[in-house]
């Protein structure tokens, strides 16, 4: 018997544990749903403003702390300039940057244990003029680009080709030819020609990715031609339309297309070597539909008068100088920018042209953020939801690449991808990450021919 009541004792215990066990669970899993809990779980131990911006940041506990900033300086809380003060955190704390530079904010309950620590990084102030424009881009590379073999007839009987022999690769760039800089085709022939009535192998200069290659070469007589050949398809240029992003007045720069310009052949990033855009005219649109993306069909003069010059081409689109605020602007009004971590998902607007040279606003929705610590280019999902744009384009077309996008006022990025099997939606990258290519900072951390030339959407 006293066996059995020793077990039944045990039980009991055993029961008050999992009983004790149960109701700490259901106390933590009702803390983490009550206002005080969410706000400290929310509260942000990085923060980035731009001058002149405000913020506020709530914790809803009723309690008081000492609150320490290192630079008042550079950020007012609460709108004192005081190093250390006593806060209710109860009620929201104000922040406004009157400066560049870095802050870091503590919280102390009762002024000794430690609650939270901001950093914050405030940047100068940046607003931009939206694009929307569609533009024509006329870009020529930084050497010759190789964009295919083909034989030489050198005798009846046989062909070959000399640059497949050397093993030079379709998208490499010959940036020297026997120590001499090329970047004009119709500069080659006269140097193959000299090297093949010479008897001499052409030394060519390569950039192969990272690499610098030498590789020499010995033209062959194409008696089909009578001329000396290396056996390569080669191009200098590439020219398509897409649509400007943005202009920044201050820095006089623009960026445009959202995505990098590649050649059609090789699908090989071109390297810049000059280039310029100019305004481009919107005669027709080929509506997409599913697993068919359509296009802008657009029109521009090589005669047009350039309005930009053309210094770098990334993953995130064209970049460089622009000598003039752009016609045919929705408006000619600033806008300021977006951090990325300001985008939410809602609605928002792109801006693009349908017909001609008119810049209009359609409603999309932003109905997907991603966090992005480095640069990528698919940084948000969007759906275009305007009954007109849809009627007219079937959504997302070629060409409409680079339409900035804008939320509560604020430019927040630009239209990068489309999706194939569903046109209405499609991909956006960061505004910032744009800006950041056009030689225009923003975070510290982090960094890092024809219209089938151009790629994406």
């Amino acid at each position: 018997m006293q066996r059995k009541q020793g077990s039944v004792s045990e039980l009991s215990s055993n029961q008050r544990k999992r009983l004790i066990g149960l109701l700490l669970v259901l106390f933590v899993c009702w803390g983490s749903l009550t206002t005080p809990f969410r706000s400290f779980a929310s509260f942000p131990e990085e923060l980035r403003l731009f001058t002149g911006q405000q913020a506020h940041l709530q914790l809803s506990m009723p309690v008081n702390a000492q609150l320490t900033i290192n630079h008042p300086e550079i950020l007012k809380v609460n709108g004192t300039a005081e190093h250390s003060f006593q806060v209710d955190l109860h009620y929201p704390i104000s922040l406004q940057s009157y400066k560049a530079g870095q802050a870091e904010m503590k919280l102390k309950l009762f002024g000794k244990i430690p609650l939270k620590t901001v950093k914050v990084n405030v940047v100068p102030d940046l607003k931009v003029i939206p694009g929307g424009q569609t533009i024509g881009v006329k870009l020529k590379s930084a050497g010759i680009m190789v964009v295919g073999h083909h034989l030489v007839a050198v005798a009846e009987d046989k062909k070959t080709s000399p640059g497949e022999e050397a093993k030079v690769q379709l998208g490499d760039l010959i940036v020297k030819m026997d120590g001499k800089p090329v970047n004009d085709v119709s500069k080659v022939a006269e140097l193959v020609k000299a090297a093949g009535e010479s008897k001499k192998p052409i030394s060519l200069t390569i950039l192969r990715g990272d690499q610098t290659l030498e590789i020499p070469i010995t033209p062959a007589y194409d008696l089909l031609d009578n001329a000396y050949r290396l056996g390569l398809y080669i191009r200098d240029s590439a020219a398509g339309v897409g649509t400007l992003t943005f202009y920044a007045p201050d820095q006089g720069v623009y960026g445009a297309l959202g995505h990098i310009i590649t050649d059609m052949d090789t699908q090989t990033p071109i390297v810049v070597g000059n280039g310029e855009i100019v305004h481009s005219n919107v005669t027709s649109i080929s509506k997409s539909q599913n697993g068919e993306p359509g296009e802008k069909r657009a029109q521009f003069s090589r005669e047009s008068k350039a309005i930009g010059n053309i210094e770098k081409n990334t993953q995130f689109g064209i970049f460089g100088k622009m000598y003039e605020a752009p016609s045919h602007s929705l408006s000619d009004k600033v806008l300021p920018v977006a951090f990325a971590e300001e985008v939410k998902e809602g609605p928002a607007q792109i801006y693009t042209v349908i017909g001609g040279q008119k810049v209009e606003k359609f409603d999309i929705e932003v109905i997907h953020v991603a966090k992005q610590e480095y640069p990528a280019t698919k940084g948000m999902v969007i759906k275009i939801t305007d009954s007109r744009l849809l009627e007219k384009t079937g959504g997302i077309v070629q060409g409409m690449s680079g339409s900035p996008i804008v939320q509560n006022g604020k430019v927040i990025g630009a239209v990068t991808h489309v999706f194939v099997n569903d046109p209405t939606s499609g991909y956006g990258c960061f505004i910032e990450w744009m800006l950041q290519d056009a030689g225009i900072m923003l975070r510290s951390t982090g960094n890092q021919e024809g219209t089938k030339a151009m790629k994406a959407s």
